[in-house]
Protein backbone atom coordinates (compact mmCIF):
# COMPACT_ATOMS: atom_id res chain seq x y z
CA UNK A 1 0.00 0.00 0.00
CA UNK A 2 1.04 3.64 -0.39
CA UNK A 3 1.72 6.10 2.42
CA UNK A 4 -1.68 7.72 1.81
CA UNK A 5 -3.38 4.34 2.16
CA UNK A 6 -1.45 3.74 5.39
CA UNK A 7 -2.69 7.12 6.69
CA UNK A 8 -6.29 5.95 6.32
CA UNK A 9 -5.65 2.45 7.66
CA UNK A 10 -3.66 3.49 10.77
CA UNK A 11 -5.22 6.91 11.35
CA UNK A 12 -1.89 8.73 11.73
CA UNK A 13 -0.39 11.58 9.73
CA UNK A 14 1.54 11.03 6.53
CA UNK A 15 4.44 12.96 8.03
CA UNK A 16 4.57 10.50 10.94
CA UNK A 17 4.43 7.54 8.54
CA UNK A 18 7.33 8.93 6.51
CA UNK A 19 9.32 9.36 9.73
CA UNK A 20 8.59 5.73 10.68
CA UNK A 21 9.67 4.64 7.19
CA UNK A 22 12.87 6.66 7.39
CA UNK A 23 13.68 5.10 10.77
CA UNK A 24 13.08 1.60 9.40
CA UNK A 25 10.19 0.89 11.78
CA UNK A 26 7.73 -0.50 9.22
CA UNK A 27 8.71 -4.07 8.41
CA UNK A 28 9.01 -4.98 4.73
CA UNK A 29 8.62 -1.42 3.42
CA UNK A 30 10.57 -0.77 0.21
CA UNK A 31 11.48 2.59 -1.30
CA UNK A 32 11.02 2.85 -5.07
CA UNK A 33 12.26 6.17 -6.37
CA UNK A 34 10.60 8.81 -4.18
CA UNK A 35 7.72 6.56 -3.15
CA UNK A 36 7.31 3.81 -0.56
CA UNK A 37 5.63 0.44 -0.98
CA UNK A 38 4.25 -0.82 2.34
CA UNK A 39 3.12 -4.44 2.76
CA UNK A 40 -0.68 -4.57 3.09
CA UNK A 41 -0.41 -6.71 6.24
CA UNK A 42 2.29 -4.59 7.91
CA UNK A 43 1.57 -3.82 11.56
CA UNK A 44 1.19 -0.25 12.77
CA UNK A 45 4.32 0.57 14.83
CA UNK A 46 3.74 1.49 18.47
CA UNK A 47 3.86 5.24 19.05
CA UNK A 48 6.68 5.83 21.53
CA UNK A 49 7.41 9.50 20.87
CA UNK A 50 6.54 10.46 24.44
CA UNK A 51 8.41 7.48 25.93
CA UNK A 52 10.85 8.22 28.75
CA UNK A 53 14.25 6.59 28.91
CA UNK A 54 14.70 3.67 31.25
CA UNK A 55 16.50 4.53 34.46
CA UNK A 56 19.20 1.96 33.83
CA UNK A 57 22.36 2.41 35.87
CA UNK A 58 25.49 1.07 34.22
CA UNK A 59 28.59 0.29 36.23
CA UNK A 60 31.65 1.93 34.70
CA UNK A 61 34.32 1.99 37.40
CA UNK A 62 37.25 3.92 35.94
CA UNK A 63 39.72 6.34 37.54
CA UNK A 64 39.65 10.05 36.79
CA UNK A 65 41.37 11.02 33.56
CA UNK A 66 41.23 7.40 32.36
CA UNK A 67 40.92 8.56 28.75
CA UNK A 68 43.86 10.98 28.86
CA UNK A 69 46.12 8.74 26.76
CA UNK A 70 43.59 8.04 24.03
CA UNK A 71 42.68 11.75 23.83
CA UNK A 72 46.33 12.80 23.65
CA UNK A 73 47.04 10.28 20.88
CA UNK A 74 43.99 11.41 18.92
CA UNK A 75 45.05 15.05 19.22
CA UNK A 76 48.53 14.13 18.00
CA UNK A 77 47.09 12.28 15.03
CA UNK A 78 44.85 15.21 14.11
CA UNK A 79 47.87 17.52 14.26
CA UNK A 80 49.58 15.35 11.61
CA UNK A 81 46.76 15.75 9.11
CA UNK A 82 46.50 15.75 6.20
CA UNK A 83 48.22 12.37 5.77
CA UNK A 84 49.33 11.59 2.22
CA UNK A 85 46.36 10.11 0.33
CA UNK A 86 48.20 7.07 -1.01
CA UNK A 87 49.68 6.30 2.40
CA UNK A 88 46.30 6.60 4.10
CA UNK A 89 44.61 4.54 1.39
CA UNK A 90 47.11 1.69 1.79
CA UNK A 91 46.69 1.68 5.59
CA UNK A 92 42.89 1.71 5.39
CA UNK A 93 42.86 -1.18 2.90
CA UNK A 94 45.10 -3.20 5.21
CA UNK A 95 43.03 -2.41 8.29
CA UNK A 96 39.72 -3.10 6.53
CA UNK A 97 41.09 -6.50 5.55
CA UNK A 98 42.05 -7.25 9.16
CA UNK A 99 38.71 -5.93 10.39
CA UNK A 100 36.79 -8.18 7.98
CA UNK A 101 38.95 -11.23 8.72
CA UNK A 102 38.70 -10.90 12.50
CA UNK A 103 35.02 -9.96 12.73
CA UNK A 104 34.01 -12.89 10.52
CA UNK A 105 36.46 -15.16 12.32
CA UNK A 106 34.85 -14.40 15.66
CA UNK A 107 31.61 -15.77 14.20
CA UNK A 108 33.24 -18.97 12.92
CA UNK A 109 34.42 -18.10 9.39
CA UNK A 110 37.44 -20.35 8.65
CA UNK A 111 39.11 -18.27 5.93
CA UNK A 112 42.65 -17.20 6.79
CA UNK A 113 43.80 -13.58 6.50
CA UNK A 114 45.45 -14.33 3.17
CA UNK A 115 42.39 -16.21 1.91
CA UNK A 116 40.19 -13.30 2.95
CA UNK A 117 42.37 -10.98 0.89
CA UNK A 118 42.15 -13.31 -2.10
CA UNK A 119 38.35 -13.38 -1.88
CA UNK A 120 38.26 -9.57 -1.83
CA UNK A 121 40.37 -9.66 -5.01
CA UNK A 122 37.62 -11.67 -6.67
CA UNK A 123 39.20 -15.12 -6.47
CA UNK A 124 37.39 -18.21 -5.17
CA UNK A 125 39.15 -20.23 -2.47
CA UNK A 126 38.84 -23.99 -2.89
CA UNK A 127 37.38 -26.01 -0.04
CA UNK A 128 35.54 -23.04 1.47
CA UNK A 129 31.79 -22.53 1.48
CA UNK A 130 29.87 -19.95 -0.54
CA UNK A 131 28.61 -18.52 2.75
CA UNK A 132 32.17 -17.85 3.94
CA UNK A 133 32.97 -16.08 0.66
CA UNK A 134 29.82 -13.95 0.93
CA UNK A 135 30.59 -13.03 4.54
CA UNK A 136 33.87 -11.50 3.39
CA UNK A 137 32.39 -9.61 0.45
CA UNK A 138 29.42 -8.39 2.49
CA UNK A 139 31.52 -7.15 5.41
CA UNK A 140 33.77 -5.15 3.10
CA UNK A 141 30.70 -3.55 1.52
CA UNK A 142 29.35 -2.73 4.97
CA UNK A 143 32.60 -0.95 5.85
CA UNK A 144 32.35 1.13 2.67
CA UNK A 145 28.76 1.98 3.63
CA UNK A 146 29.99 3.26 7.00
CA UNK A 147 32.48 5.52 5.23
CA UNK A 148 29.66 6.96 3.12
CA UNK A 149 27.60 7.58 6.26
CA UNK A 150 30.51 9.47 7.82
CA UNK A 151 30.88 11.64 4.72
CA UNK A 152 27.15 12.39 4.71
CA UNK A 153 27.10 12.98 8.49
CA UNK A 154 24.13 10.64 8.87
CA UNK A 155 22.95 10.13 12.47
CA UNK A 156 22.70 6.55 13.72
CA UNK A 157 19.11 5.31 13.40
CA UNK A 158 17.15 2.07 13.26
CA UNK A 159 17.07 2.43 9.49
CA UNK A 160 20.86 2.62 9.29
CA UNK A 161 21.31 -0.36 11.64
CA UNK A 162 18.93 -2.37 9.46
CA UNK A 163 20.83 -1.31 6.35
CA UNK A 164 24.11 -2.47 7.88
CA UNK A 165 22.55 -5.81 8.79
CA UNK A 166 21.06 -6.14 5.31
CA UNK A 167 24.55 -5.78 3.85
CA UNK A 168 25.98 -8.31 6.31
CA UNK A 169 23.44 -11.00 5.36
CA UNK A 170 22.97 -10.15 1.67
CA UNK A 171 22.53 -13.35 -0.39
CA UNK A 172 23.20 -15.39 2.77
CA UNK A 173 19.70 -15.05 4.20
CA UNK A 174 17.71 -12.48 2.24
CA UNK A 175 14.49 -13.40 4.05
CA UNK A 176 15.84 -11.98 7.31
CA UNK A 177 18.44 -9.50 6.06
CA UNK A 178 17.63 -6.08 7.50
CA UNK A 179 14.56 -7.37 9.37
CA UNK A 180 14.03 -7.81 13.07
CA UNK A 181 13.61 -11.39 14.26
CA UNK A 182 10.15 -12.90 14.59
CA UNK A 183 11.19 -15.75 16.89
CA UNK A 184 12.86 -16.07 20.28
CA UNK A 185 16.55 -17.00 20.31
CA UNK A 186 19.32 -17.99 22.70
CA UNK A 187 23.05 -17.24 22.52
CA UNK A 188 25.29 -20.27 22.66
CA UNK A 189 27.66 -20.15 25.65
CA UNK A 190 26.19 -16.93 27.09
CA UNK A 191 24.34 -16.50 30.37
CA UNK A 192 22.19 -13.68 29.01
CA UNK A 193 18.90 -14.60 27.33
CA UNK A 194 17.77 -12.08 24.66
CA UNK A 195 14.34 -10.47 25.14
CA UNK A 196 11.12 -11.74 23.57
CA UNK A 197 10.96 -10.91 19.87
CA UNK A 198 7.67 -9.02 20.36
CA UNK A 199 9.43 -6.22 22.27
CA UNK A 200 12.42 -5.92 19.92
CA UNK A 201 11.00 -2.96 17.89
CA UNK A 202 10.25 -1.04 21.10
CA UNK A 203 13.69 -1.81 22.56
CA UNK A 204 15.41 -0.70 19.37
CA UNK A 205 13.58 2.60 19.40
CA UNK A 206 14.61 3.04 23.04
CA UNK A 207 18.20 2.23 22.11
CA UNK A 208 18.36 5.08 19.58
CA UNK A 209 16.95 7.47 22.19
CA UNK A 210 19.47 6.23 24.74
CA UNK A 211 22.35 6.66 22.29
CA UNK A 212 21.45 10.34 22.00
CA UNK A 213 21.40 10.55 25.80
CA UNK A 214 24.84 8.89 25.94
CA UNK A 215 26.40 11.95 24.26
CA UNK A 216 27.21 13.05 27.81
CA UNK A 217 29.73 10.20 28.06
CA UNK A 218 33.18 9.92 26.51
CA UNK A 219 32.94 8.64 22.89
CA UNK A 220 34.65 5.37 23.92
CA UNK A 221 31.96 4.74 26.53
CA UNK A 222 29.16 5.76 24.19
CA UNK A 223 30.32 3.42 21.41
CA UNK A 224 30.81 0.55 23.86
CA UNK A 225 27.33 0.98 25.34
CA UNK A 226 25.79 1.10 21.87
CA UNK A 227 27.51 -2.15 20.87
CA UNK A 228 26.72 -3.88 24.16
CA UNK A 229 23.08 -2.90 24.38
CA UNK A 230 22.47 -3.62 20.67
CA UNK A 231 23.81 -7.14 20.87
CA UNK A 232 21.96 -7.58 24.19
CA UNK A 233 18.68 -6.93 22.38
CA UNK A 234 19.87 -9.36 19.68
CA UNK A 235 17.39 -7.85 17.22
CA UNK A 236 18.20 -10.15 14.31
CA UNK A 237 18.14 -13.92 13.88
CA UNK A 238 21.75 -13.94 12.68
CA UNK A 239 24.55 -11.42 12.11
CA UNK A 240 24.11 -9.53 15.40
CA UNK A 241 27.79 -9.65 16.37
CA UNK A 242 29.14 -8.32 13.08
CA UNK A 243 26.41 -5.69 12.90
CA UNK A 244 27.05 -4.54 16.48
CA UNK A 245 30.80 -4.23 15.91
CA UNK A 246 30.15 -2.23 12.73
CA UNK A 247 27.73 0.07 14.57
CA UNK A 248 30.22 0.53 17.42
CA UNK A 249 32.90 1.56 14.94
CA UNK A 250 30.46 3.87 13.17
CA UNK A 251 29.91 5.61 16.51
CA UNK A 252 33.67 5.91 17.10
CA UNK A 253 34.27 7.27 13.60
CA UNK A 254 31.45 9.82 13.95
CA UNK A 255 33.17 11.05 17.14
CA UNK A 256 36.50 11.53 15.37
CA UNK A 257 38.16 8.29 16.49
CA UNK A 258 39.34 5.29 14.47
CA UNK A 259 37.50 1.97 14.07
CA UNK A 260 38.89 -0.75 16.31
CA UNK A 261 39.56 -4.41 15.54
CA UNK A 262 38.60 -7.07 18.08
CA UNK A 263 40.90 -9.94 17.18
CA UNK A 264 39.66 -13.44 16.52
CA UNK A 265 42.11 -14.94 19.01
CA UNK A 266 40.75 -12.68 21.76
CA UNK A 267 37.12 -13.66 21.27
CA UNK A 268 36.89 -15.46 24.64
CA UNK A 269 37.88 -12.29 26.52
CA UNK A 270 35.49 -10.34 24.31
CA UNK A 271 32.60 -12.72 25.04
CA UNK A 272 33.37 -12.60 28.76
CA UNK A 273 33.24 -8.80 29.01
CA UNK A 274 30.04 -8.78 26.96
CA UNK A 275 28.38 -11.34 29.21
CA UNK A 276 29.45 -9.40 32.31
CA UNK A 277 27.90 -6.25 30.86
CA UNK A 278 24.68 -8.06 29.98
CA UNK A 279 24.18 -9.94 33.23
CA UNK A 280 25.56 -7.46 35.76
CA UNK A 281 25.32 -4.12 33.95
CA UNK A 282 29.07 -3.73 34.53
CA UNK A 283 30.66 -2.24 31.42
CA UNK A 284 34.02 -1.44 33.05
CA UNK A 285 36.01 -4.26 31.43
CA UNK A 286 34.33 -3.83 28.07
CA UNK A 287 35.14 -0.10 28.03
CA UNK A 288 38.74 -0.91 28.97
CA UNK A 289 38.97 -3.38 26.08
CA UNK A 290 37.65 -0.86 23.56
CA UNK A 291 39.91 1.88 24.93
CA UNK A 292 43.01 -0.33 24.68
CA UNK A 293 42.17 -1.27 21.11
CA UNK A 294 41.57 2.38 20.19
CA UNK A 295 44.98 3.31 21.62
CA UNK A 296 46.54 0.51 19.57
CA UNK A 297 44.82 1.75 16.42
CA UNK A 298 45.78 5.40 16.98
CA UNK A 299 49.43 4.38 17.42
CA UNK A 300 49.31 2.56 14.08
CA UNK A 301 47.93 5.64 12.38
CA UNK A 302 50.58 7.82 14.04
CA UNK A 303 53.35 5.49 12.85
CA UNK A 304 51.99 5.88 9.33
CA UNK A 305 51.65 9.65 9.65
CA UNK A 306 55.27 9.86 10.86
CA UNK A 307 56.50 7.74 7.96
CA UNK A 308 57.41 4.67 10.02
CA UNK A 309 56.96 1.24 8.45
CA UNK A 310 53.88 -0.79 9.40
CA UNK A 311 54.10 -4.38 10.61
CA UNK A 312 50.91 -5.86 9.16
Amino acid sequence: MTTKEAVKKWNISERRIRKLLQDGRIEGAIKVGNNWNIPIHANKPADKRSMKLDNIEFIIDLPNHYFDEVEELNERLNSKRPIAKETLKALKESLNLEWTYNSNGIEGNTLTLRETQVVLEGITVGGKTLKEHLEVINHERAILYLEDLIKDKEPISEWIIKNIHQLVLKQIDDNYAGRYRNVNVSIKGATHIPPDYLVVPELMEQLILKDKEWKKYHPIIRATLLHGELVKIHPFIDGNGRTSRLVMNLSLMKSGYQPIIIKKENRLDYYNVLDKAHTMGDYTDFVKLVNELEIEMLKRYLETACGKPQVL
